[in-house]
């Protein structure tokens, strides 16, 4: 099973790197419901956090981590269904949608745990 090219997973990080920034800039002055803001503030830093956590994916892919090819699939599919979920809250969508909240965050979770095993892969001196 073969992950994403790296570039397009950088591609896709930049991409959540933009909605990350808009949405944290209309929380701070687009938005007068607190809640509301608190809600875009809170999905913009883990999706952006989760950004730079691909870009670290990707330093790990180049030196020679393969297996974290996979954790951007969970951190960006987190980042949708996290922030994602936190936005459309935002901007009127049901509260019952947060019960999807918790689902990103294990991909988050996911991810990390997947790129700490990819870590076992740096520095082999007995590379097959």
């Amino acid at each position: 099973m073969k992950g994403l090219p790296r570039r397009d997973w950088l591609a896709l990080a930049a991409l959540n790197a933009f909605v990350a920034i808009a949405m944290g800039a209309f929380a701070a002055h687009g938005i007068s419901d607190p809640k509301a803001a608190e809600w875009l503030r809170t999905g913009a830093q883990y999706a952006f956090w989760h950004t730079m956590a691909t870009f670290a994916s990707a330093a790990f892919m180049g030196m020679g981590a393969p297996r974290a090819r996979f954790a951007p699939a969970f951190f960006l599919t987190g980042s949708v269904i996290f922030a994602g979920s936190l936005y459309a809250m935002a901007f009127g969508a049901p509260r019952w949608l947060g019960a999807v909240t918790p689902i990103g965050g294990v991909l988050f979770l996911c991810g990390w745990a997947w790129l700490a095993l990819s870590a076992r892969d740096l520095d082999r001196t007995d590379r097959r």
